[in-house]
């Protein structure tokens, strides 16, 4: 594991609707952002699961590079 890294039995995934609900952004926005792979997930079955530090990393990016 690198540095910071959390072992995957502590890692909580988030499904797209609750992805979008933390984002306040439509579940098509998180797909988009899922496809061009601004946002890391995985693929369980037919569904996405985003890691929830994912979401939390991108919005700080977003936050930054918006101010």
């Amino acid at each position: 594991m690198g540095s910071g890294e959390r072992p995957l039995s502590e890692v909580r995934f988030l499904t797209v609707a609750e992805v979008a609900a933390v984002m306040r952004v439509s579940k098509m926005t998180v797909y988009r952002l899922v496809h061009s792979g601004e946002l890391p997930a995985i693929r369980v079955g037919r569904s996405f699961r985003v890691p929830e530090q994912a979401v939390h990393d991108y919005l700080r990016d977003a936050f930054i590079e918006a101010g």
